[in-house]
């Protein structure tokens, strides 16, 4: 890989924050510019301006890598889906101008601005992070030979799918029942992935039958989280060897996604979450429902209120610090709490307590509300200490990240075990940017579980000392 390009490369990444805050007197162009800036940070970093691209492997053969996966969910999520909620601050519904609410909510404006121009800094710290410890190739330790790879791939879908299953089973451990669900799911994926252009046609029908019946239980999950992914994660593993058929064909399904599955999520929770109707029949009414009717108010209350956190981190600027003050350390202690299996202590706090205790300290949502309303990563950064919480969060985030995927690379022989199943499995976490508690406490054990699967594949000779 080519050596760095300078450190003024990187101070670049910070000028869509530092414009915008030089324009926060007119919120909506400073807005804008925080808004755009993310899609400039995406441009000269996936290209490789600041930083040269691995260049180990094609740029189709590493998008699992944290600089690209990674940022393009959790850094696009956070910083680039508020514009739906400017729009409807603006009084807009379906991009069409409904009332005159611009005079009325200048004060709204103010925080949307104010919001964006923390998720550019976010955004800016996070992919600094990943690029100054982003070193591939990885000095390998140890090696595994290429004609087994299609072969584990599918033993590790397989056995790791009743492992989950086993963990839910057993108290105090169901934490683990999640990540042992993703690594199936992402193993049986890149196990078809690998199983299609070599045409064994015994391994398509397993791997299609576990990725169906992974798709059919996202489905009846009553998330659009997981469908989206499931979608995406299988687009990416076939997109080296069938790009042109995968541009054509995964883009439009997955935006075809985005537009039906709030209102069949909507329609699907209303019936299967009462508990009057079984999981299976909710599904079909929902999915008529969804066919049949016009769902365009509920998927512009999706845009809105739904695929952006906005709404939620201006609720928590308002009250901090001019109401409650920064937390400082107070959160990592609490996820220290977190860390321990509550197999060991029974007793301790439950997690979703601790989390929601901010939240309703913030007046976010009442405490008697049946809602859950969980802060984003970079909403308890900010929390933790204002814009020094954020840079310094984010950085880490980005950071511990790309040493992880750097470390399982190293250890599982490369990009295919390393990144794009074992990071990819057990810490597919990092997409999501859930609380401080549940971050911590899910990344920590995933690093555990990654040395025993390592141990466990040293045991059986899978891998070898190079």
């Amino acid at each position: 890989m080519s050596p760095n390009k300078g450190l003024e490369r990187y101070l670049l990444l910070y000028f869509p924050w530092l414009i915008s805050l030089i324009f926060k007197y007119d919120p909506l162009l400073s807005y804008l510019i925080a808004w755009l800036g993310s899609f400039f940070i995406f441009y000269i970093t996936l290209n490789g301006w600041v930083k040269p691209i691995p260049n180990d492997r094609n740029f189709s053969e590493q998008l699992m890598r944290p600089l690209f996966i990674l940022q393009i969910i959790f850094a696009g999520y956070m910083s680039c889906t508020s514009i739906f909620y400017l729009f409807n601050t603006l009084g807009y519904e379906n991009f069409h101008k409904s009332s005159f609410q611009y005079l009325s909510n200048k004060d709204v404006l103010i925080l949307i601005a104010q919001c964006q121009r923390y998720y550019s800094l976010g955004h800016a710290a996070f992919v600094t992070g990943i690029l100054i410890f982003m070193k591939y190739p990885a000095t390998k330790t140890y090696f595994v030979n290429k004609g087994v790879i299609a072969g584990l791939l599918l033993r590790v879908a397989i056995i790791s799918l009743p492992v989950a299953v086993i963990f839910t089973k057993v108290p105090g451990l169901s934490q683990f029942s999640e990540q042992f669900n993703s690594l199936s799911f992402i193993a049986g994926t890149l196990a078809l992935a690998f199983a299609i252009p070599q045409k064994k046609s015994v391994n398509i029908l397993i791997c299609s039958a576990l990725y169906l019946f992974n798709f059919y239980e996202f489905l009846i999950s009553g998330f659009k989280e997981p469908i989206i992914v499931s979608i995406m994660v299988l687009g990416i593993f076939l997109y080296p060897n069938y790009k042109k058929i995968v541009t054509i064909t995964f883009i439009p399904l997955l935006l075809f996604a985005f537009w039906i599955l709030p209102a069949y999520v909507n329609t699907f929770r209303q019936n299967a979450w009462s508990g009057q109707v079984d999981v299976d029949e909710s599904a079909q009414i929902a999915i008529d429902a969804t066919i049949n009717d016009d769902q365009q108010e509920t998927n512009w209350d999706f845009l809105v209120y739904r695929l952006s956190e906005i709404d939620m981190f201006t609720k928590f600027i308002q009250s901090t610090p001019s109401r409650i003050d920064y937390y400082g350390t107070d959160l990592l202690k609490q996820s220290l709490i977190v860390i321990i299996p509550r197999i060991f202590w029974p007793h301790k706090p439950i997690t979703e307590k601790l989390v929601m205790q901010r939240v309703y300290d913030a007046g976010v949502i009442s405490r008697y509300s049946r809602v859950s309303a969980k802060p984003a990563f970079i909403v308890d950064a900010y929390l933790s200490g204002g814009q020094i919480g954020i840079f310094i969060s984010l950085f880490l985030y980005g950071a511990i990240a790309q040493l992880i995927s750097i470390r399982a690379e190293r250890l599982f022989g490369g990009y295919i075990l390393g990144s794009a199943l074992i990071f990819s499995g057990l810490f597919q976490i990092f997409w999501r940017g859930l609380s401080f508690e549940f971050i911590i406490n899910s990344v920590f054990w995933s690093y555990i579980s990654m040395y025993i699967i390592f141990h466990l594949f040293r045991y059986y000779k899978i891998l070898n000392k190079v």
